[in-house]
């Protein structure tokens, strides 16, 4: 058997070498089309202003190119990058998508971007002090109701486009449970804020609320 693997082993290897090129060049090189949903990117992107663009969560390119250029690991580097650095009050703003502002792996190509041109929004950036909201996941006990509700911190500093800023009035907390108490006691939540185009000046607050239930008289 060994003799068998040995004979002619030069032959054997230099075959094998053919093979796996011959292989590779009608697979590997097989050229292929597909359609990637990307990654957008800005760059110099002005540290007072705040971009919107429901458009950029739906831009799709078509590639074509080498099928061992588009796979799923080569995929991941197609990127559209806006270079922000022209921009400098708030306002709207229209980009051109292709070749030119998009990031590809080497040999492939792209041959349609849908949409074509995106508008990005430009909205001055503002913060602003908001109450807290606490909310209750349902009624106290049956006899009971809630005579005093300690909330702290009472407001919380928040931070966006000031369209969207100026709109929102409350973050609020997650639903507290009352259905077992019956005297006072503490909760520890997050707070929440509906609008998604807006967050928290600074980490994620945890609010404390204090809650003290009393029998209602009969």
């Amino acid at each position: 058997m060994t003799r068998l693997l040995t004979e002619n082993a030069g032959w054997k290897i230099l075959a094998l070498l053919i093979s796996a090129g011959l292989w590779y060049g009608f697979v590997g090189e097989t050229e292929l089309a597909t359609s990637v949903p990307v990654v957008v990117q800005f760059r110099n992107a002005p540290p007072d202003l705040e971009v919107t663009a429901e458009e950029l969560h739906h831009v799709f390119v078509r590639l074509r190119g080498p099928a061992t250029r588009l796979n799923a690991s080569s995929l991941t580097q197609v990127i559209v990058l806006f270079d922000l650095d022209d921009i400098d009050k708030p306002g709207e703003h229209t980009f051109n998508l292709g070749p030119g502002n998009m990031q590809l792996p080497a040999g492939v190509e792209v041959s349609r971007v849908v949409p074509s041109q995106v508008r990005l929004i430009f909205h001055e950036r503002v913060s602003k002090d908001v109450p807290i909201e606490v909310r209750y996941a349902g009624p106290p006990p049956r006899g009971y109701r809630v005579a005093e509700q300690q909330v702290a911190p009472d407001k919380v500093r928040i931070t966006g486009p000031k369209n969207r800023v100026d709109d929102l009035t409350m973050a609020q907390t997650d639903a507290l449970d009352l259905s077992s108490v019956v005297g006072h006691s503490e909760f520890r939540v997050p707070a929440f804020l509906p609008d998604p185009q807006v967050r928290f000046d600074g980490p994620a607050p945890q609010i404390s609320v204090r809650v003290r239930l009393e029998k209602i008289p009969e």
